[in-house]
């Protein structure tokens, strides 16, 4: 049997998680965003254990990360025979979504403001 060691998630990575929630991300791409910003590069198994999720799962975060442009994958070919598995790592610095995200809020405030502004001016 094979003793792996994989990194997981602690308070301070659920604290963030439960953040980037709040600010629009859906909870399983939160969580490995917040696994991928703790580590350098990381299989799917690394990302299903650590972040306790499940295959389909990871996949489909994948997937909106890989949409939005902030991760890299990269297919490695197993020793010997066997489907190669796939590797990923943030393709720009966590700083850099954050302010992605700060962006995207900033937006929807003053469309949020604009409507306002418009029903005040409609109801006078």
């Amino acid at each position: 049997m094979k003793d792996l060691s994989v990194k997981v998630l602690d308070d301070a990575d659920e604290e963030f998680v439960d953040i980037l929630i709040k600010q629009g991300l859906k909870r399983n791409t939160a969580k490995v965003l917040a696994y991928l910003k703790g580590t350098d590069v990381a299989t799917s198994k690394d990302l299903e254990v650590g972040a306790d999720l499940r295959q389909p799962e990871v996949s489909i975060a994948m997937r909106e990360l890989r949409a939005s442009g902030w991760v890299t994958e990269i297919d490695e070919k197993k020793p010997g025979k066997g489907r190669p598995y796939k590797v990923y790592s943030l393709r720009v610095a966590i700083g850099n979504i954050i302010e992605k995200l700060e962006e995207r809020k900033k937006k929807e405030a003053i469309a949020t403001m604009e409507s306002i502004e418009r029903l005040k001016a409609l109801s006078a």
